[in-house]
């Protein structure tokens, strides 16, 4: 079983980190994706993906921390690229839009907007030159981060995480050759029109993630995430699915398999 999108560097998971990598492996994961999202988290994902067999790693910079990249500053981009040559790194991510969160000080909505943009558009060309695909964030920016990586179809495919959306949000970019992703989210009780989703879209077109240390999914939703977890999720689809928890492993597996593969060769981390 595979934890596509998990936030091993958080301090939530600071002082037991061992042990969460345990229940992990009682629980059946053969594979953990450790998210970065910022410069500053990508050395402890390395450190994480190093240190743990199974711990595979992301990096990239979040929407919502866009604002350390200065106006048109394209630097950051030499920073990503020497922690992407790490041989365990798997993809760009997390980046997207995000326009929940209020602008930090200095932007207006328009502008944050604008830079949010800049600086995704700058890790989207990353990915293409590295031929890593990319873990794709969206908090009520859909569309806009829609029409942002639909052209970048066939030179990089992403992943959109903590998918909450229909099936008709869902089928164009599938049918373009990316990917969405289930957290707990889909085992709430309010969650019906994200379980018609489920339900609908093709086998090989969704991974599983818990996105932790948030969004545990039922009966564990308000306590802290972590990677065992992801097998209530499964759980939850199968059933939806009219499949075997064995099935639906080997689908997500096998999807995870192919999208967080590196096509170029890996070059050894200095």
């Amino acid at each position: 079983m595979t934890d596509s999108h998990a936030h091993l560097a958080s301090k939530q998971f600071i002082n037991d980190l061992p042990e969460i990598i345990s229940r992990a492996r009682e629980a059946g994961l053969t594979r953990i994706i450790c998210i970065a999202t910022s410069l500053e988290d990508c050395p402890r994902v390395l450190d994480i993906a190093d240190t743990y067999p199974e711990v595979f790693a992301t990096v990239g910079i979040h929407p919502c921390d866009a604002d350390t990249v200065a106006a048109n500053d394209t630097t950051f981009i030499d920073q990503l690229r020497h922690f992407a040559a790490h041989p365990k790194v798997v993809g760009i991510g997390e980046i997207g839009l995000d326009y929940y969160h209020q602008p930090p000080e200095g932007f207006t909505l328009e502008t944050w907007k604008a830079h949010q943009a800049f600086v995704l558009e700058q890790q989207l060309t990353l990915a293409a030159e590295l031929r890593l695909n990319v873990v794709l964030h969206n908090r009520e920016s859909f569309e806009d981060l829609a029409a942002q990586v639909l052209p970048w179809s066939g030179k990089v495919r992403g992943v959109f995480h903590c998918f909450t959306g229909t099936e008709h949000d869902a089928l164009p970019l599938i049918e373009k050759g990316h990917l969405i992703s289930f957290t707990g989210i889909v085992t709430f009780k309010n969650g019906q029109l994200l379980q018609q989703t489920a339900r609908a879209v093709p086998d090989g077109s969704f991974m599983l993630e818990t996105d932790c240390p948030y969004l545990a999914p039922m009966p564990h939703r308000g306590k802290r995430n972590e990677p065992a977890l992801v097998k209530h999720t499964a759980e939850f689809i199968a059933n939806l699915r009219g499949l075997t928890l064995a099935e639906v492993t080997a689908q997500t597996n096998q999807t995870a398999d192919q999208f967080f593969t590196a096509a170029a060769p890996p070059t050894r981390f200095p």
